[in-house]
């Protein structure tokens, strides 16, 4: 069976200052048409930082869950940022912490229902302390976690972040093979 959508039309309905919201009337496999909407979003990137047996967190309030959640690291690529280098920055900006070394880990899509993201997800495994820095709009509390915890919280559903579960449960996968 076919798969492929053909577009037919595109309007800008929103153009922000992270996200554009597009819709978009497409022609169905089957000949029909449907209107898709989409959030255009440049994408992320995030870094896994593991010193020892710790994993370095941060709580952050997250406006649109209104609550403070547990994550790695991570932001949105600025226009034409490669990933490496935005994971490099965001570590530091909001940790305090500048990697030696990236490693790609995992890319994620976070919701593709309805947005083209891409986080980009960095592994880290040594990094010295250069000094928090974080954007004036930006409050956040960083801590190292032992990797044994980090899970405990992702399976009590504390850590319901999805970019953070990929990249724990794709670290633990990563180390385990690798043994093999």
């Amino acid at each position: 069976m076919e798969l492929e959508e053909k577009t037919l039309s595109t309007k800008r309905l929103f153009d922000g200052k992270v996200i554009k919201l597009e819709l978009s009337e497409v022609e169905l496999p089957n000949g029909n048409t449907a209107a898709r909407e989409v959030v255009r979003h440049p994408g992320g990137a995030a870094v896994l930082l593991v010193n020892g047996n710790k994993v370095l967190l941060e709580r952050q309030f997250r406006f649109p869950y209104n609550k403070v959640i547990w994550e790695i690291p991570a932001g949105k690529l600025n226009g034409g940022e490669a990933p490496e280098h935005a994971a490099r920055r965001e570590l530091e900006e909001e940790t305090g912490y500048r990697a030696a070394r990236l490693k790609p880990l995992v890319n994620i899509y976070p919701t593709p229902g309805y947005t083209d993201e891409i986080i980009y997800i960095f592994s880290a495994e040594a990094a010295g302390f250069a000094g928090q820095h974080p954007d004036e709009d930006e409050f956040v509390n960083a801590a190292f976690v032992e990797l044994d915890r980090v899970v405990a919280m992702i399976e009590s559903g504390e850590i319901c972040d999805a970019k953070t579960i990929a990249a724990v449960f794709k670290y633990i996968y990563d180390s385990k093979t690798e043994k093999i």
